[in-house]
């Protein structure tokens, strides 16, 4: 029985778990590093045909066939502007990482964001559009080498991309995306902010960080959980939590959990909409409230609206059972059998 539970119960998790928002990515293959003219080829000659070459920093070229649209193709193509002593930081070493979720876009992909690099006080570069500079220290220990690129290293890179954002609710995400990604933990970001008292931007990190967990899968995750706790003032919840039947099966592991109240929030994105995951929500949703579990969900969109978000929730939560432990068919206590594969990796 124990055998049939866990092999349920991965099996649930995982049809849950859609691979298409796990917040790690692979660095894709076939990236080309620039070429410099006047070392080798191609030579000044070759490049005057923009049929055949495309120009990415002064002096530096790729082939005009190379896809400059590809995020990490943009990011190496960015780093030969660097000094000896310089690294890419912030939302572009995340992703060089493999953070899904930086992305390099804003304004909901509209707009294409420049590549943070950071060249050290004694340096300078020639302002361009395609990157933005930090003349800020940049010491040793926050400088290695990643797949063959200088970067910062995930605590720094944070700092500044959490600094670019200038929003509570951006920064939020970023600390909880990088952790998702298994950069960084919460713990980490936070004991790394007293080492920079005095910098720029640090007053808004510590905000940003207080309100970041470990535990969020997804930016519209994160949205749901800020709004549930900064607009609809109510006690921070669980996320991402397994819940178990009393007799040790897995029910499912819902976006957010109000234990106290006995009461679970989802966020359904777009891939909602496609009639497998429509009919497995609903079976998810049923199974929650066979077990006693009020239930809500925010779909796509709905998060922009968030004095109706507000109100769905705190009317859920007046709908709740308020059970105590003793009288409830679920639990947070994990059977002998439960092996979670989104667990983090230790160390």
């Amino acid at each position: 029985m124990a055998h049939s539970r866990a092999s349920g119960g991965l099996a649930k998790l995982q049809q849950m778990g859609n691979i298409r928002w796990s917040p790690r990515t692979k660095r894709p293959d076939g990236l080309v590093r620039p070429l410099r003219v006047g070392e080798g080829f191609p030579t000044a000659v070759d490049v005057r045909n923009p049929a055949n070459w495309r120009r990415v920093a002064y002096g530096w070229y790729v082939p005009a066939a190379v896809d400059g649209s590809i995020v990490e193709q943009r990011i190496v193509e960015q780093s030969v502007r660097l000094p000896e002593f310089g690294a890419v930081s912030g939302w572009a070493s995340l992703r060089w990482r493999g953070a899904t979720f930086f992305d390099g876009r804003a304004e909901g992909g509209r707009i294409e964001l420049p590549v943070p690099l950071v060249v050290g006080g004694a340096q300078s570069l020639r302002p361009h559009p395609a990157i933005m500079t930090s003349q800020e220290r940049l010491l040793w220990e926050e400088f290695e080498s990643v797949g063959g690129l200088a970067c910062t290293i995930p605590a720094r890179a944070l700092f500044d991309e959490i600094r670019r954002t200038r929003s509570l609710v951006q920064g939020v995400t970023a600390v909880d995306m990088a952790a998702a990604a298994k950069l960084i933990t919460v713990a980490q970001m936070r004991d790394h902010l007293p080492r920079r008292n005095g910098w720029t931007g640090v007053p808004h990190a510590r905000r940003v960080v207080a309100l970041a967990i470990d535990d969020s899968r997804s930016p519209p995750e994160t949205a749901m959980r800020l709004c549930w706790i900064l607009d609809a003032a109510l006690p921070p919840p669980l996320c991402n939590q397994p819940v178990f039947s009393v007799g040790g099966d897995f029910i499912g592991k819902p976006d957010l959990l109000d234990v106290e109240a006995g009461l679970v929030g989802e966020y359904d994105g777009a891939h909602h909409l496609e009639d497998d995951q429509r009919r497995h929500d609903r079976e998810r949703e049923e199974l929650f409230r066979d077990h006693g579990l009020e239930y809500f969900c925010v779909v796509k969109g709905e998060l922009g609206e968030r004095a109706r978000v507000v109100r769905r929730m705190h009317a859920a939560r007046r709908r709740a059972g308020w059970l105590p432990p003793d009288r409830r068919a679920w639990t947070l206590e994990k059977p002998s059998w439960w092996r979670d594969p989104e667990a983090r990796d230790a160390g």
